[in-house]
């Protein structure tokens, strides 16, 4: 199974592209999606929305998976980050693609086992179950919701 995961934000969506039997991940490929904080929201959504349909047409995933909005402390920021899930949605709606919404505890758990885990473990996490060093924070963000997804798929969950 080839997973589109997806770590949205405002100024930079993380993305990553696994291969997964269920017990293997293979990063097949992962990136990042940036904008510019001075452009206007509008701006930055249409970018977004370009970046992630480049990346469904270039690597034809099976599913995707993207991050819930959690509760911030900040309503703007938490207004924006759901503006941006809003478009990557869409954008995955549009290309025909089955997707599936993981809470940051739900990726955490899947990835690490542990739902409080911070972004250095994370990183490290995919690193071992990958083999592959992803210097993003952001994509590494993202390659973990693709295993969170595929764990569950295999597992018959999603």
């Amino acid at each position: 199974m080839r997973v589109l995961g997806i770590d949205c934000g405002s100024e930079r969506t993380g993305w990553g592209i696994v291969e997964s039997d269920g017990r293997r991940h293979c990063v097949l490929s992962h990136g990042v999606i940036s904008t510019t904080p001075r452009d206007p929201l509008q701006t930055r959504l249409a970018r977004i929305a370009s970046g992630v349909r480049e990346v469904i047409r270039q690597h034809c995933p099976d599913a995707a998976a993207v991050e819930e909005v959690f509760y911030s402390q900040n309503v703007k920021t938490a207004l924006k980050l759901a503006h941006v899930r809003g478009v990557v949605l869409l954008a995955i709606a549009e290309a025909g693609v089955k997707f599936g919404e993981y809470s940051p505890l739900e990726v955490k758990m899947s990835v690490v086992g542990y739902g409080r885990a911070e972004k250095h473990q994370v990183q490290l996490m995919v690193r071992t179950l990958t083999g592959a060093g992803i210097g993003s924070e952001d994509a590494a963000d993202a390659v973990a919701v693709a295993i969170c997804h595929a764990n569950h798929a295999h597992a018959g969950v999603a």
